[in-house]
């Protein structure tokens, strides 16, 4: 689920979008994907809270309600919960 994102140097982008999976009956910090559409950050900054849904230690991250569930190709999970060689694929509304 989408959590959060970076905001980018350049004005009304990404500089990461923030992920999460769930473990047991509640989410952890699984992943930090890349650049995404204007669009997109347009809606998650519709979604902005100041309650987390998963402690987010990255400076500057912008907290979002987990309703979108991303689409993100991958290769592995590394070691630390993250995941290897990601590749944003779509988004959906969770339902």
């Amino acid at each position: 689920m989408i959590v959060g994102f970076e905001p980018s140097t350049v004005p009304g982008h990404f500089g990461r979008l923030l992920l999460a999976a769930r473990k047991g009956d509640g989410l952890i910090m699984s992943v930090a994907a890349g650049p995404l559409s204007r669009e997109l950050r347009n809606l998650l900054e519709g979604m902005a809270t100041k309650t987390p849904a998963v402690a987010l230690r990255r400076k500057g991250a912008v907290s979002t309600e987990p309703v979108l569930v991303a689409d993100v190709e991958h290769r592995a999970w590394t070691d630390d919960g993250k995941l290897r060689h990601a590749a944003f694929k779509g988004v959906w509304l969770r339902g």
